[in-house]
């Protein structure tokens, strides 16, 4: 298990480019990425206002018209 900058224990993520979702349907996106072990997904729309600690093992999808336009890991 790895640890964060501050030293506290989290688990890693996979080793999935975050790149290959876009442009994917964001069903289609989620689904994927629960298949290649992705913890937690979270889709959000554009301009969405969210938290930004950091989450191992969380991919966040930005979707807008029902496709992932842009994605990120954490």
């Amino acid at each position: 298990m790895a640890t964060d900058p501050g030293g506290t224990p989290h688990a890693s993520h996979p080793q999935d480019p975050p790149d290959a979702y876009v442009g994917l349907a964001a069903d289609e996106a989620e689904r994927r990425a629960t298949e290649r072990g992705w913890t937690s997904v979270r889709s959000l729309p554009p301009g969405a206002i969210i938290t930004m600690e950091y989450r191992a093992g969380r991919l966040n999808f930005t979707v807008d018209g029902g496709r992932v336009t842009r994605c990120w890991s954490g």
